[in-house]
């Protein structure tokens, strides 16, 4: 089986993985972009995590606030 025949067979699963991951990607730049975190803007342009990292982002790491004296607190 050559790789033609496994895209053929799996794209709607394909085209699947691509919408979830652009979904997150998106959803998680425009909220690192709004907080002007910098940093984790260019993680997700550069790493390709099928969301894993984003999800993660979303609910966790944006949560996060800083306290007065700059640490994080949750």
């Amino acid at each position: 089986m050559d790789l033609n025949q496994i895209v053929q067979q799996n794209i709607w699963w394909l085209i699947l993985i691509f919408v979830w991951s652009t979904a997150w990607k998106a959803w998680a730049l425009w909220i690192a972009a709004k907080k002007d975190q910098k940093v984790w803007f260019l993680i997700f342009i550069i790493l390709n995590t099928a969301g894993i990292l984003e999800i993660f982002y979303i609910f966790y790491f944006s949560k996060q606030v800083k306290s007065a004296n700059g640490k994080h607190k949750d």
